[in-house]
C-alpha cells in the first residue's frame, strides 16, 4: 500500500516519507492525520488539489549546511527551488485556511524564507548561472575581464592579418588555458611566440602569440580572482540558508507532508477509499470492505495476496470484531478467509496512518494500540510442516502482548499437529486472548472452535462462501454462521478418483455428517435470505423512487397553483387597487365646492362601475366581507326618514339615509361617501344585524402582507393631523377626535402623528390600546404614510 501511495507522489521529498510512512503514537494525531487526509480530498472532489510538484533530494545539502560546508551552485538551485514550492503552498492554504485548517496547520512555512529564496534567485541568471550582480566586486572583476579579453582578441586578429602566411587558418582557440592561433608547422620558426600543442597530424602548431603574453596572464589573473569572488557569493549564500535551517528543515518536511496528502487523495479517488467514522473503542465495524490491495488490482495496480488467487472481482463484505470477542472465520481453502483476516488488519494500520480504508459509508473503525498477527504469506504445506514450532513461539508472544487495544489475527491456529491436539491449543489460545481484552480474529478448519460459538457468548461464528453447484468460492463473508471445509467436494471437482472420495466419506463419523448437513442447511436458509432481502431491497427502492417521483409532482402542482393564485391575486390586487383611486377621486370631485351635473353624472358613473365590481357576482366580491348579501327586506320610499339607516345593496354596506328625492331615488351617506341610489337597492337593516355601536371588529379583508391588517380609504373626513402637537396636547385632541369620529359613524380613521422622537406615537398607541372605542389599530402601510400614521378601527 505504501508503493502504491508512493507510486502518486509528484516529487521525490513526497515518495520518500511514503516508502516509510509512520504511525500515529496517540489517538489524536491519528485524527489529526486523517483530518489532513480528508481535507486534501475535499480539494480534489472541488476541482483543486495541493500544489506539490517534482523537487530535487536535498537532504545532502542540508546536511552539508549543517556540518559548515559550503553549497555547491547545483545545491543553491535545488535549495532554492524548494523554497519558492514552500511559499507556494504557504499561499495556496493561507487562501483556503478556513476549508482546510488542518492542512494549514501541518503544512505551515516559516514566511522569513522567502526574503533567502529571492536573495538566491536575484544571485543566478535564468539559465542558473552565477548572475553579474551577485556582488559588486564580483561585477567589477567579470567586467574587467571581459574587457581585457576583448583587447587580447582583438591583437590577435591583428597578428592574423600580419601573418597570415605562416597561419594555417584564421582562428582563435585556446590549449592548456591559453590563447593561441594555428601556425603551419613547417614556419613556425618565422612567428614568434610559445607553442603549447600540436595538431594530431603533426601539420598545425598551437602558438601563443608573444605580444599577447602579457595580456593572457592579466586574464588568468583575472579569471581566478572571479572564482574566488564566486566562491565568497556562494559562501554568503549558503551562511543565509545556515542561519534559517531549522525552518529550511521544516520547510522541505511540509513538502513531503503535502505531496503524501495529495497522493492520498488521488488514491482515495483511484480505489474509492473511505474515511471511516473513528472511535475510540477498540472494535472494528467495516461496511462494504475490500481488500485494498485487491482493489488496487482491479484498478490496474498489481497485488499479491496469499490465499489462493486473486478473484477477478472484489467482493465487498461486512466486517466487524470487538474487544474481549473472537470471531471464528471458517470455509473451504481459497475461500477468502486470510483476505478477510488482512481486510480487518490493514484497515485498523491503515487508519492509524491516517489512509482511508477500502470500506463503504457507515463504517467505524477504533483506533487499536497494537496489531498482533500469526499471518503467514506463502501457505504452503512445507512450510506449515516445518515451521509448527516457530508458530507456538509467535503466539505464546503474542498472548504476552495482548491487551485490551490489541487487535489479534491468526491465520490457521495450531494447525500442522495433531487434530485433536491442535484444536484443543487452539480453544486454550483463543479463550486466554479473549480474557485478556483482545480483539480476535481466526480462521480455521477446525470444528471444535466453530461449536464454540454455541456455548460461549465471546465467540461469534463467521463463513465464507462456497457454491456447491460450480464448485466455486463466492468469496461473500457471512457472520454468525460457520462454514464447512468441503474438502470432499474440492477434491472430486479437481479430478480426485470417485472411488477415493466415496472410501473418504465412509470414515466421516456420524458427527462429521450432521455437522455439515446442519452446515448445509444453514447456507442455505442464507441465500435463501439473502435473495429474500435483496428482492425487499429491490421493492423498498422502488417504493422509495416511486415515493420520490409523486413527492416531485406534488410539489411541482404545488408550485403551479401557487404561481397562478399569485397571479391571480396579483391581478385582482391591481383591479382592486384601481377602483380605489377612481373611488378617491371620485370623492375629491363631489367634495368640491363647485359641481357641475357633468361631474355628478361622471361621480356616479364611476361609483356604480366600482360597485359592480364590488358586487354580488363581481370580480372583486370575494375580496371584501360586507357581512350577508341581503341582511333584510326591501323598504318603501314613503317608510324612509333622514337619518335612518338602510342596507345599500350595491356598496354591500349599511349607509344613512340623506334626502328622499322625489324621482323615487334615495341620497344615503356611508361614511364620507355619498351617493344616490333608487330605492329598488335599498333594504331594511336585519335585526341580527348590529347596531354601529354594537358592531365588532371586522376581520381584515385584504392584506399586503400575512400581518397586515386591510387598506381602507383615507379621506379628510376620516383623518386627525397631529403633528408638531406635545404629548398632552396630542393626547387630548386625538381622543376628541375618535368621540367624534364614533358619533359620527366612521369605521376607521386616520392619526397621523410624524415620525419625530416617536415619544407622540407611543403615547397615542397606548391610549388606544386602552381605549373602549377602538377595536383594533395599526401602523400605516408604505402607501398610508407608514410608522408615521397610525391606522384605528373602531367598534
Amino acid at each position: 500500500m505504501l508503493a502504491a501511495l508512493a507510486d502518486r507522489c509528484a516529487g521525490l521529498l513526497g515518495r520518500q516519507l511514503a516508502q516509510v510512512l509512520p504511525f500515529a503514537s496517540t489517538r489524536e494525531e491519528a485524527r489529526q492525520w486523517l483530518g489532513e487526509s480528508s481535507e486534501a480530498l475535499r480539494l480534489v472532489d472541488a476541482g483543486s488539489s495541493l500544489p506539490v510538484g517534482e523537487l530535487d533530494d536535498v537532504r545532502d545539502a542540508v546536511e552539508r549546511v549543517r556540518v559548515g560546508g559550503v553549497l555547491a551552485p547545483a545545491e543553491l538551485r535545488a535549495l532554492c527551488r524548494m523554497l519558492v514550492a514552500a511559499r507556494g503552498l504557504r499561499r495556496f492554504l493561507f487562501a483556503r485556511r478556513l476549508e482546510v485548517p488542518a492542512l494549514f496547520d501541518a503544512c505551515a512555512t516559516d514566511p522569513t524564507l522567502d526574503p533567502v529564496a529571492d536573495e538566491i534567485t536575484r544571485s543566478f541568471a535564468a539559465d542558473w548561472t552565477l548572475a553579474d550582480n551577485a556582488s559588486a566586486r564580483l561585477n567589477e572583476l567579470r567586467t574587467e575581464w571581459r574587457a581585457a579579453r576583448q583587447r587580447m582578441l582583438s591583437r590577435m586578429d591583428d597578428l592574423m592579418s600580419r601573418y597570415e602566411d605562416v597561419l594555417q587558418d584564421r582562428f582563435v582557440t585556446e590549449r592548456e588555458g591559453r590563447w593561441v592561433l594555428p601556425v603551419r608547422s613547417d614556419a613556425h620558426e618565422r612567428f614568434p611566440g610559445i607553442v603549447h600543442a600540436t595538431s594530431s597530424s603533426g601539420a598545425t602548431l598551437f602558438v601563443e602569440p608573444r605580444a599577447v603574453v602579457g595580456m593572457g596572464n592579466r586574464l588568468k589573473v583575472l579569471e581566478a580572482e572571479v572564482r574566488r569572488e564566486e566562491e565568497v557569493v556562494y559562501a554568503r549564500l549558503t551562511a543565509r540558508l545556515a542561519d534559517a535551517l531549522p525552518s529550511v528543515e521544516a520547510a522541505a518536511g511540509a513538502l513531503a507532508l503535502a505531496d503524501v496528502r495529495a497522493a492520498t487523495a488521488k488514491l482515495a479517488v483511484d480505489l474509492d477509499l473511505r474515511f471511516p467514522e473513528v472511535i475510540d473503542d477498540p472494535r472494528l465495524d467495516l461496511r462494504g470492505a475490500r481488500h485494498p490491495l485487491l482493489a488496487l488490482d482491479a484498478w490496474g495496480g498489481a497485488a499479491g495476496v496469499g490465499d489462493g488467487s486473486v478473484p477477478a472481482r472484489v467482493v465487498p463484505s461486512d466486517l466487524a470484531v470487538a474487544a474481549g470477542r473472537v470471531i471464528v472465520v471458517s470455509g473451504p481453502n481459497a475461500g477468502g478467509k486470510t483476505v478477510a483476516l488482512k481486510t480487518l488488519g490493514l484497515a485498523a494500520l491503515m487508519v492509524r496512518a491516517g489512509l482511508p480504508t477500502a470500506c463503504a459509508a457507515g463504517s467505524a473503525v477504533g483506533l487499536f494500540d497494537v496489531v498482533l498477527t500469526d499471518v503467514g504469506d506463502d501457505q504452503s504445506l512445507q512450510k506449515n510442516l516445518s515451521t509448527f514450532s516457530a508458530h507456538i513461539s509467535n503466539l505464546a508472544a503474542v498472548l504476552h502482548e495482548t491487551t485490551r487495544g490489541a487487535l489479534v489475527l491468526l491465520d490457521e491456529l495450531a494447525g500442522g499437529t495433531d487434530p485433536r491436539e491442535g484444536e484443543a491449543l487452539a480453544a486454550g489460545v483463543l479463550d486466554s486472548l479473549c480474557a485478556r481484552g483482545g480483539a480476535v480474529a481466526v480462521t480455521t478448519h477446525y470444528e471444535g472452535l466453530k461449536a464454540l460459538a454455541a456455548v460461549d457468548a465471546r465467540f461469534d461464528n463467521a463463513s465464507v462462501g462456497f457454491d456447491l453447484a460450480t464448485m466455486t468460492p463466492t468469496f461473500r463473508f457471512a457472520m454468525g454462521i460457520p462454514g464447512s471445509s468441503s474438502a470432499l467436494a474440492v477434491a472430486r471437482q479437481f479430478g480426485m478418483p470417485a472411488t477415493v472420495i466415496d472410501r473418504a466419506e465412509r470414515f466421516l463419523t456420524r458427527e462429521d455428517h450432521s455437522f455439515d448437513a446442519v452446515v448445509r442447511k444453514l447456507d442455505d436458509e442464507r441465500a435463501a435470505l439473502e435473495l429474500a432481502r435483496a428482492a425487499a431491497d429491490e421493492r423498498e427502492a422502488e417504493a422509495r423512487r416511486a415515493s420520490a417521483r409523486l413527492d416531485a409532482e406534488l410539489e411541482e402542482a404545488k408550485v403551479r397553483q401557487k404561481r397562478m393564485l399569485s397571479e391571480e391575486a396579483g391581478a385582482l390586487m391591481d383591479r382592486l387597487r384601481r377602483a380605489r383611486e377612481e373611488l378617491h377621486a371620485a370623492q375629491a370631485r363631489l367634495r368640491t365646492k363647485k359641481l357641475d351635473p357633468q361631474a355628478v353624472r361622471d361621480a356616479e358613473r364611476t361609483i356604480d362601475r366600482v360597485a359592480g365590481e364590488l358586487a354580488i357576482g363581481g370580480p372583486l366580491a370575494g375580496l371584501v366581507g360586507r357581512g350577508d348579501e341581503n341582511p333584510g327586506d326591501p323598504v318603501r320610499v314613503s317608510d324612509l326618514r333622514r337619518g335612518e339607516h338602510v342596507w345599500v345593496v350595491r356598496l354591500r354596506a349599511e349607509a344613512e339615509v340623506v334626502d328622499v328625492l322625489s324621482d323615487g331615488n334615495v341620497r344615503v351617506a356611508a361614511g364620507p361617501l355619498k351617493l344616490t341610489v333608487p330605492s329598488g337597492e335599498l333594504r331594511a337593516r336585519a335585526a341580527s344585524l348590529p347596531s354601529r355601536a354594537e358592531k365588532k371588529p371586522r376581520a381584515a379583508v385584504l392584506r399586503s402582507s400575512p400581518d397586515a391588517a386591510s387598506a381602507p380609504l383615507q379621506s379628510r373626513e376620516n383623518t386627525c393631523d397631529l403633528r408638531g402637537l406635545r404629548v398632552d396636547d396630542g393626547l387630548a385632541m386625538a381622543t376628541s377626535f375618535l368621540d367624534r369620529a364614533v358619533g359620527g359613524g366612521l369605521d376607521v380613521v386616520f392619526l397621523l402623528h410624524g415620525h419625530g422622537t416617536g415619544a407622540l406615537r407611543a403615547a397615542i398607541r397606548q391610549e388606544l390600546a386602552r381605549s373602549p372605542y377602538v377595536a383594533r389599530s395599526r401602523g400605516g402601510a408604505s402607501e398610508e404614510g407608514g410608522e408615521a400614521v397610525t391606522v384605528v378601527w373602531l367598534s
